[in-house]
């Protein structure tokens, strides 16, 4: 069976850290990249870092600088440590993870974990 956990969310004062992560289980195949999305009420869900089997990483403009995006392949799991956190950073976080496997890509989700950020 296919999971996703994600973990590290939670309540935190503008100007903190949080730390986010993503472990994938029951999945075959070679990871071709792994992304966290943030999805804020009354907006769309909108890319915030990534990063490719290769190590290249992107980010979005309102988190350069802030953000990292890490994965450890080995286990699966991908991190976004999260600093000098703003209010505006409050969203259910996402993580996604895609594999190839015998040419056929897929693409998997987590549930979601609740980030908010308090003045």
């Amino acid at each position: 069976q296919v999971q996703l956990v994600e973990s590290g969310g939670g309540l935190v004062q503008a100007g903190g850290s949080l730390r986010l992560s993503c472990a994938a289980s029951g999945i075959s195949g070679s990871i071709n990249a792994m992304t966290w999305y943030r999805q804020a009420p009354g907006k769309q869900r909108e890319l915030v870092a990534s990063i490719t089997s290769d190590g290249t990483t992107n980010y979005a403009d309102s988190v350069k600088g802030r953000f990292t995006i890490s994965s450890d392949n080995a286990k699966a799991t991908v991190y976004l440590n999260m600093n000098s956190l703003l209010r505006e950073d409050t969203a259910v976080y996402y993580c996604n993870q895609v594999y190839a496997s015998l040419g056929v890509r897929r693409s998997y989700w987590g549930q979601g974990t609740q980030v908010t950020v308090s003045s």
